[in-house]
Protein backbone atom coordinates (compact mmCIF):
# COMPACT_ATOMS: atom_id res chain seq x y z
CA UNK A 1 0.00 0.00 0.00
CA UNK A 2 2.55 2.53 1.17
CA UNK A 3 4.54 1.72 -2.60
CA UNK A 4 1.37 2.08 -4.05
CA UNK A 5 0.73 5.78 -2.13
CA UNK A 6 4.76 6.79 -3.04
CA UNK A 7 4.23 5.79 -6.77
CA UNK A 8 0.88 8.55 -6.69
CA UNK A 9 2.72 11.26 -4.92
CA UNK A 10 5.49 10.72 -7.27
CA UNK A 11 3.00 11.35 -10.13
CA UNK A 12 1.44 14.41 -9.03
CA UNK A 13 4.37 15.92 -8.60
CA UNK A 14 5.73 15.03 -11.97
CA UNK A 15 2.69 16.21 -13.60
CA UNK A 16 2.85 19.75 -11.15
CA UNK A 17 6.59 19.87 -12.55
CA UNK A 18 5.63 19.73 -16.39
CA UNK A 19 2.88 21.61 -16.07
CA UNK A 20 4.77 24.39 -14.42
CA UNK A 21 7.65 24.29 -17.15
CA UNK A 22 5.12 23.86 -20.05
CA UNK A 23 3.23 27.18 -18.86
CA UNK A 24 7.07 29.29 -18.68
CA UNK A 25 7.87 27.74 -21.83
CA UNK A 26 4.67 28.06 -23.95
CA UNK A 27 2.76 31.08 -21.65
CA UNK A 28 -1.32 31.78 -21.26
CA UNK A 29 -1.52 31.29 -25.56
CA UNK A 30 -2.52 34.60 -25.92
CA UNK A 31 -1.48 36.62 -29.16
CA UNK A 32 -3.22 39.58 -27.80
CA UNK A 33 -3.46 41.08 -23.75
CA UNK A 34 -7.07 40.18 -22.72
CA UNK A 35 -9.87 43.22 -23.05
CA UNK A 36 -10.74 45.76 -20.14
CA UNK A 37 -13.72 44.71 -18.46
CA UNK A 38 -17.20 46.54 -20.15
CA UNK A 39 -15.11 46.71 -23.38
CA UNK A 40 -15.67 44.58 -26.59
CA UNK A 41 -14.41 43.32 -29.74
CA UNK A 42 -17.28 43.92 -31.76
CA UNK A 43 -16.57 46.42 -34.39
CA UNK A 44 -18.87 48.15 -37.28
CA UNK A 45 -17.75 50.87 -39.43
CA UNK A 46 -18.71 53.80 -38.83
CA UNK A 47 -20.80 54.77 -41.92
CA UNK A 48 -22.31 53.09 -44.96
CA UNK A 49 -22.30 49.76 -43.68
CA UNK A 50 -22.82 46.61 -45.88
CA UNK A 51 -24.11 43.04 -45.84
CA UNK A 52 -20.87 41.68 -45.33
CA UNK A 53 -20.20 44.21 -42.21
CA UNK A 54 -23.20 42.84 -40.71
CA UNK A 55 -21.82 38.93 -41.63
CA UNK A 56 -18.56 39.46 -39.95
CA UNK A 57 -19.90 40.74 -36.58
CA UNK A 58 -18.93 38.02 -33.68
CA UNK A 59 -20.48 38.73 -29.83
CA UNK A 60 -18.61 37.48 -26.75
CA UNK A 61 -20.03 34.35 -25.56
CA UNK A 62 -21.49 34.09 -21.86
CA UNK A 63 -23.10 31.65 -19.76
CA UNK A 64 -26.16 32.23 -20.84
CA UNK A 65 -25.73 33.15 -24.88
CA UNK A 66 -24.44 36.27 -25.98
CA UNK A 67 -23.67 39.70 -24.40
CA UNK A 68 -26.46 41.34 -24.42
CA UNK A 69 -24.25 44.74 -24.11
CA UNK A 70 -22.98 43.81 -27.84
CA UNK A 71 -25.58 43.12 -29.00
CA UNK A 72 -27.52 46.44 -28.39
CA UNK A 73 -25.29 48.45 -29.70
CA UNK A 74 -25.22 46.47 -33.16
CA UNK A 75 -28.98 46.65 -33.17
CA UNK A 76 -28.77 50.06 -32.41
CA UNK A 77 -26.27 50.87 -35.04
CA UNK A 78 -28.36 48.94 -37.49
CA UNK A 79 -31.39 50.93 -36.66
CA UNK A 80 -29.90 54.29 -37.20
CA UNK A 81 -28.49 52.98 -40.26
CA UNK A 82 -31.51 51.99 -41.77
CA UNK A 83 -33.27 55.57 -40.62
CA UNK A 84 -30.48 57.30 -42.55
CA UNK A 85 -30.80 55.33 -45.56
CA UNK A 86 -35.06 55.84 -45.03
CA UNK A 87 -33.91 59.80 -44.88
CA UNK A 88 -32.07 59.52 -48.12
CA UNK A 89 -34.91 57.99 -49.76
CA UNK A 90 -37.51 60.18 -48.52
CA UNK A 91 -35.04 63.25 -49.77
CA UNK A 92 -34.74 62.29 -53.18
CA UNK A 93 -38.25 61.34 -53.92
CA UNK A 94 -37.76 57.57 -54.05
CA UNK A 95 -40.49 55.47 -52.62
CA UNK A 96 -39.20 52.13 -51.78
CA UNK A 97 -41.03 49.08 -53.00
CA UNK A 98 -42.63 46.66 -50.87
CA UNK A 99 -40.33 44.08 -51.65
CA UNK A 100 -37.45 46.35 -50.58
CA UNK A 101 -39.11 46.84 -47.01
Amino acid sequence: MTLILSYLVVLILVAIVLFGIASLVFGRGEQLPPLPQATTATVLPAAALTGADVDAVKFTQVLRGYKTSEVDWVLDRLGAEIDLLRAELDSTGVAPSDEAL
